[in-house]
């Protein structure tokens, strides 16, 4: 298990980081700017809206400690690597939503290690791991800026290559994630079944209220319909497999998955469920 969560996992998320890098180009960073009011709406949605939402769900629940700490570490990740796929079948704007994807994901490296320290501290308290932003900023970058980095290069400078590769390595990616997924549930498996019928109704409310409050949001400050789409399924669709790697991180645990881990875990899977009337409903707008 040591193997597992200490070297095996890291590789994991930074080979899926890898995916997203490769199908990148340089003009999906530029379109930051050339659509910049679209993008802010999207990135303000993604890292304002979602853990306050976030927050305020936990609130009502009366969620505490490190499952709290839990519920906010995933609402700091960014969008999913999967979100530009269900946003072209929603038929929204797929190029924002790669920019979202990897603007946001770059800027993660910043706001989830200060998001994290805050987190564990309030709902932790004396419990909380001794934890500093720049270890955490370190650790990211590492195993996020620096694959995207590298599939970006090859992109740009291989692009025969990178055309060939590509699927192969998005196939690996998405058995890789539900790896991670079992593999956290299962390891608190004790745990998510004392704490089910208050973790799943928490997790599908926030999932509800962050595709909802998203397209709202979007269509209160004028977006188009193909972005208004996009923005919401950047909210709900979030980064959990970076979630449950930081998770050990945090918390210092090398033998199994710590709590921390769990609500993004289960989110990685009831994501999909509770995402899928929105995308079918999305398709006919």
């Amino acid at each position: 298990m040591d193997i597992l969560i200490g070297v095996v996992l890291p590789i994991s998320l930074a080979i899926i980081m890898f995916s997203l890098g490769i199908g990148l180009t340089l003009g999906d960073f530029r379109r930051v700017f050339t659509d910049f009011r679209a993008f802010a709406i999207g990135a303000l949605c993604q890292v304002l809206i979602v853990p306050l939402a976030t927050f305020a769900v936990i609130m009502s629940f009366g969620i505490t400690g490190e499952l709290a700490a839990g519920f906010m570490l995933l609402s700091f990740c960014p969008g999913g690597v999967t979100s530009n796929i269900i946003s072209k079948f929603a038929r929204g704007d797929v190029a924002l939503s790669v920019s979202l994807t990897a603007a946001v994901s770059l800027l993660s490296i910043v706001t989830v290690p200060i998001g994290v320290v805050w987190a564990v501290a309030y709902f932790m308290g004396d419990e909380a791991p001794d934890v500093t932003v720049t270890s955490i900023a370190i650790a990211m970058f590492v195993i996020t800026a620096v694959p995207v980095a590298i599939g970006v290069t090859i992109r740009h400078f291989a692009t025969a290559l990178a055309d060939r590769i590509e699927p192969m390595i998005s196939r690996i990616a998405s058995v890789l994630f539900v790896i991670i997924v079992i593999a956290a549930v299962a390891g608190n498996w004790d745990f998510f079944l004392e704490n089910l019928g208050q973790l799943g109704p928490a997790l599908i409310v926030t999932n509800l209220a962050l595709l909802l409050l998203a397209l709202g949001i979007a269509g209160l400050l004028g977006l188009s319909a193909y972005q208004r789409k996009t923005v919401s399924i950047e909210a709900g669709i979030q980064n959990s497999t970076l979630a449950i790697t930081i998770a050990p991180l945090i918390m210092g645990v090398s033998d199994t998955f710590s709590t921390l881990s769990l609500p993004a875990a289960v989110y990685g899977i009831t994501m999909y469920f509770v995402a899928l009337p929105f995308v079918l409903a999305y398709r006919r707008m």
